[in-house]
């Protein structure tokens, strides 16, 4: 799971190098938290979060496929700076 996530969030970016996924048990599931350069969020989240979304789906339909469950964060060091690891971001519900 953690290689499908991260091949599409390299093909997604420009700065593939920077693309760091951490993965915790959570819940009875799996968090992902993908942290990208942040010249590359808008690219991850995609026009009112669509291509985050997509990529949810695709990790959810997979892991469902396994018996699990995973959720997906994407990490925005830009909101209260690098020194505090970031935070997750969630893109506004359409």
């Amino acid at each position: 799971m953690k290689q499908l996530v991260e091949t599409i969030a390299r093909a997604l970016v420009d700065k593939p190098e920077a693309v760091e996924l951490k993965v915790t048990p959570q819940d009875g599931g799996v968090l992902y938290e993908l942290k990208v350069a942040p010249d590359d969020i808008g690219k991850v989240i995609g026009r009112d979060g669509r291509t985050v979304n997509a990529l949810r789906t695709v990790l959810q339909h997979a892991a469902l496929k396994k018996g699990e469950k995973a959720r997906l964060e994407i990490v925005d060091d830009r909101r209260n700076g690098a020194a505090q690891g970031g935070q997750p971001v969630t893109p506004p519900a359409p």
